[in-house]
């Protein structure tokens, strides 16, 4: 029986599920409505644009044959109704009715539906700030504001910009400001880490070395009090501790969703005000589904419901109710929170909890660092991988997984590997025994996802006593006091430099001279080995503990991490 599909939001979720109906009920009808001109565009790419890797904001919008999908290329190519500038102002769930209202002529009307899809997404968080209205603050949420920000800094108006927020856009904004166009850029965040409950801290230390590397001044444990300018422009950022000059500010605080309409209507929503959807994305109101940015789901990790305004997960959404519209039984049973940011020479990517999370849901949980090559060692084009493991030591159960890598595509082909096994709930050895696949151009015999779950085997079975990346750096931080011995077990050349710079307190014993050495090696205090990237060091800390030294760490990710958490060694 033919039927009237409307759809509430035309930028991810919305045209999806209005296409997707379409194509398998082709005899009912679809109107698609959005408040805004432009429609259907990847949110997700504006910081490209922005950086100028997008050359065209039509990119965004357009589909892989290089089409625009306005208005026009959904009734001539999908038969979907679409009212662009319009803007829904009531559901009347008894009628069944949407009260809409053009927002260029102020002309009112009423739809009546079938089916209704909220899709309205999210809306950027914008504390009050005084002078939050000034001219060069912007959210990047929308196509316009894209179009400013890449103008301005485009016709070289911007010499400093401030961004609000270390999360996935405030970074990804910040390298497009200062890799592409050489802004001095400062990103300023309340918490005390860049990614913030999506990085462990360590982990997000080598994200934040990476910017800082690149001259991007990061300010943490921050927060901004006041907007100020002249002329009606911002110039200046003032936080709890300091003025910052700026000529364009990014407010990346985070979203929420944006479902004000739902509520008036009396869909039940969570507490922060996510629509509450079953398994086929239905509200509480059987006529009406909701997901992407609108929608709280399932945490499959955890079991509680959670909160992920990603564009992919928006999609799939899509596709599940465009199905369950035409009366299928597709379902979307909840995810484990996969991303991926890409920053200047690394990328970062993750899935799951992290440590500091996974206490705090009650997990007896721990985490183990790896660093190991990509690739094969012997390939000529490789890079190393960091990967930090989260496992719950009494039921060796998996987790999450976050890793930093130079090579974007190769880490998250490992982190998309373990995401399964989130949500499976599967153990270690699982990880340990990952078929995977093998060539030297595009892995290691023992793949570094592989050597992560063996790591964490050993380091739950007692076999590896590791120090972590940011506890070596503290130790190390506190080596004047002689309370630990620091063994540096590489070879001699790549040690001297450091036995040089750190007499007396920086020793080096090459593991294959341990045996012959093992007098130099006090039995009275704590001993710490570290190497290039901690192979070599469990290897020497096994062979000490065989020769009589009990209290040996191993230094985990070695002389690599230290590096790339920018260590004062």
């Amino acid at each position: 029986m033919s039927k009237h599909v409307v759809v509430i939001g035309a930028v991810a979720l919305g045209p999806k599920a209005a296409c997707r109906f379409k194509r398998l009920e082709p005899g009912s009808r679809v109107t698609l409505i959005d408040q805004a001109p432009r429609i259907s565009y990847g949110g997700c790419g504006i910081p490209y644009f922005v950086s100028g890797e997008v050359n065209s904001v039509t990119d965004l919008q357009s589909t892989p044959y290089h089409i625009v999908r306005d208005a026009a290329f959904f009734k001539t190519n999908k038969d979907v109704d679409v009212l662009t500038n319009t803007r829904a102002t009531k559901v009347n769930r008894a009628e069944k009715t949407v009260e809409i209202v053009d927002v260029l002529t102020g002309k009112t009307d009423t739809l009546h539906y079938d089916k209704l899809v909220l899709a309205m997404g999210s809306k950027a968080n914008l504390p009050p700030f005084e002078g939050i209205n000034l001219s060069g603050i912007s959210a990047a949420t929308n196509l316009d504001e894209a179009e400013m920000l890449r103008n301005a800094v485009a016709a070289g108006q911007v010499n400093s910009a401030v961004i609000v927020g270390a999360g996935f856009i405030g970074l990804e904004m910040a390298v497009a400001f200062a890799d592409m166009w050489g802004i001095e850029t400062t990103v300023v965040e309340l918490q005390d880490q860049v990614l913030p409950n999506f990085l462990s801290k360590s982990m997000a230390t080598m994200a934040q070395h990476d910017l800082e590397e690149k001259g991007v001044t990061v300010l943490l444990g921050e927060s901004v009090q006041r907007f100020e300018g002249e002329d009606g422009a911002v110039t200046r950022v003032v936080t709890n501790k300091r003025t910052i000059e700026a000529d364009l500010v990014v407010l990346a605080a985070g979203v929420s969703p944006n479902t004000g309409l739902a509520k008036e209507a009396g869909i039940e929503c969570d507490p922060r005000g996510a629509i509450i959807v079953d398994e086929y994305m239905r509200t509480n109101d059987p006529d009406i589904y909701s997901g992407g940015d609108c929608v709280t789901i399932p945490n499959l990790v955890t079991g509680k419901r959670g909160y992920y305004p990603l564009g992919s997960m928006a999609n799939r959404q899509g596709r599940v109710i465009g199905t369950n519209l035409a009366g299928g039984k597709d379902t979307f049973p909840g995810a484990v929170g996969g991303w991926v940011v890409k920053l200047f020479d690394q990328s970062a990517c993750g899935a799951g909890l992290t440590i500091e999370n996974a206490v705090k849901e009650g997990f007896d949980a721990i985490s183990v660092h790896v660093e190991q090559f990509d690739r094969a060692h012997f390939f000529p084009e490789k890079a190393l991988m960091s990967l930090e493991l989260v496992v719950d030591k009494p039921t060796r159960r998996v987790l999450g997984i976050q890793g930093m890598s130079e090579l974007g595509d190769a880490l998250t082909a490992r982190i998309n590997a373990v995401v399964p096994l989130l949500k499976a709930h599967s153990t270690i050895e699982e990880v340990s025994n990952l078929e995977v696949v093998y060539s030297p151009p595009f892995a290691s015999a023992m793949d570094i996802v592989n050597a992560l779950g063996n790591v964490t085997e050993n380091v739950l079975e007692g076999r590896n006593h590791m120090m972590t990346p940011a506890e070596f750096a503290k130790a190390w931080g506190n080596c004047d006091t002689d309370e630990m011995c620091f063994i540096d077990t590489r070879l001699s050349g790549n040690a001297q430099p450091l036995v040089e710079k750190y007499p007396g307190r920086w020793h080096n014993i090459p593991n294959e001279e341990i045996r012959a050495r093992i007098n130099e090696v006090p039995a009275d205090k704590p001993i710490v080995v570290i190497c290039n990237t901690g192979l070599r060091s469990y290897e020497a800390m096994l062979l000490l503990n065989e020769l009589g030294r009990g209290d040996v760490k191993s230094a985990a990710g070695g002389m690599v991490a230290q590096k790339k958490i920018g260590s004062a060694i």
